[in-house]
């Protein structure tokens, strides 16, 4: 499964004047950077993200020489850190900044604390600003991606948003290198628009595609269906709670949710981390049921799948997922068609899948014909797809809002765009399909910052 906590070792930086110290002052930058690390340590460590500093690794706690990359690197990778925070305490070293960047190969932060020492003699210690911009050529010249938080007080609102939006992006990237994607049956014959290259995915990105064929799904359910009636009744009940189910479906309940414990089983078996599945042909046919209404109940325990073999699409609900740090669950729903009476309306649809807890509280989900029903809740929703055409990998993306629009079956969102035409004609000259990814909140700004730490993937933005 995914994994929403990442570790980010703190680099506070300093310039080595020997030896002539002269303006930048040794221990004044040494000072600076031990009491932002600690401030940062004490008020920014969340149940998704932690740190390590450079305690015991360096005496002054203070990056500085080139002869000490090794040292560091070592200290930074048996910490496991997932992303780099450097800390300019003054102008900084751009030299052995780069050469740990290059060594970790982990999304790095680049962020100059404000210079706030102005002596009446005209004396400047730190000089922070100026050398961030030295530290970024040297970036550039090694070709290592970074991101960059503007000059601001560790105590601001700035950093504060900054950091927060670096270390989710740091979540998508950890989570997206050597993703393992389980491939559950065969795409429909009719479904040659969610065709993918699996040799392309491994080479370019590490993602592993984990095929597993419908004779082990048959074995495995039917194993379910005869050894675990206390968890199977179990499940019947919470849908019988959670919906309005009609007669036909209510005698399947139990084999429904035996999807539940299936695609459970599979993730923990093959070390999953996202699943896309075959639904409603083959699927169908071994066992009796369809499994949209179970893939509802696997969202908001954590376990994502997106449905009709689209492993595109699960790609992109892990990026999404981890770009909210599992907060917020996605979905995946499909532009279907536009609103009668509103241009820039259009209806986001799927015939069950989305996640129960998505649901408009003033109404009570139904169940029909084995299919979830129910208008998704009012918000902003970041929409996106990860696709290619010929090598040319893309995430497109945008917003849009909820809308009012007219009763429909399965399970839906009338979005509300800035443009729909514009999208309308995006999807249709590619490289896309109408399957799109859903989730409450905006991060369009993370899928544009994911995008820097993968040159082969363009973020195409529709806001």
């Amino acid at each position: 499964m995914l994994d929403y906590h990442v570790k980010i070792g703190l680099v506070p930086l300093r310039r080595d004047c020997t030896p002539r110290p002269g303006a930048f002052n040794w221990e004044i930058a040494e000072e600076r950077g031990r009491k932002i690390v600690a401030y940062i340590e004490e008020h920014y460590a969340t149940e998704n993200v932690s740190f390590a500093d450079l305690k015991g690794v360096i005496d002054v706690e203070t990056f500085y020489a080139e002869r000490d990359v090794e040292k560091v690197a070592n200290h930074m990778r048996a910490e496991k850190v997932d992303a780099l925070l450097m800390i300019n305490a003054n102008f900084g070293c751009e030299e052995a900044a780069a050469q740990l960047a290059q060594a970790l190969n982990v999304p790095v932060l680049l962020w100059a604390p404000m210079d706030d020492r102005f002596d009446p003699d005209g004396m400047r210690y730190t000089d922070s600003q100026c050398g961030i911009f030295g530290i970024s050529r040297q970036m550039q010249r090694y070709n290592i991606p970074f991101s960059f938080l503007n000059s601001c007080t560790v105590e601001s609102e700035k950093f504060a948003e900054g950091l927060d939006h670096f270390a989710r992006v740091a979540c998508m990237v950890k989570n997206f290198r050597g993703m393992r994607v389980g491939q559950v049956g065969m795409r429909p014959k009719i479904f040659c628009s969610v065709i993918i290259n699996e040799g392309e995915l491994m080479q370019r990105f590490g993602l592993h595609v984990i095929p597993i064929n419908n004779a082990i799904v048959e074995e495995k359910f039917k194993k379910i269906m005869a050894e675990r009636e206390e968890e199977l009744i179990a499940g019947e009940q919470e849908f019988l709670r959670r919906y309005d189910v009609d007669d036909f479906t209510k005698p399947l309940l139990r084999r429904i949710y035996a999807f539940v414990l299936l695609f459970r089983e599979l993730t923990e078996e093959y070390n999953l981390d996202v699943i896309s599945s075959e639904c409603w042909t083959s699927m169908e046919k071994i066992t009796g049921v369809l499994p949209c209404s179970a893939y509802g109940f696997l969202l908001d325990q954590g376990y994502l799948v997106s449905c009709e073999s689209d492993l595109h699409a699960s790609i992109t609900m892990a990026l999404l997922s981890c770009a909210s740090f599992g907060k917020e669950v996605p979905c995946f729903g499909e532009f279907t068609v536009r609103h009668p009476s509103d241009e820039n309306v259009e209806l986001l649809w799927h015939c069950g899948p989305f996640p129960y807890s998505l649901h408009r509280e003033d109404k009570k989900p139904i169940i029909y014909v084995q299919c979830q029903w129910f208008e998704a809740r009012e918000g902003t929703y970041t929409v996106a797809r990860f696709d290619q055409e010929d090598g040319r990998y893309m995430i497109l993306n945008g917003t849009c809002e909820s809308a009012e629009g007219p009763f429909t079956n399965g399970n839906y969102i009338w979005g509300r765009f800035n443009d729909l035409d514009s999208w309308e004609r995006r999807l249709v000259e590619g490289p896309y399909i109408h399957h799109v990814v859903e989730i409450r909140g905006d991060y369009t700004r993370e899928i544009q910052e994911f995008c820097k730490y993968f040159p082969n993937v363009v973020p195409d933005s529709m806001n």
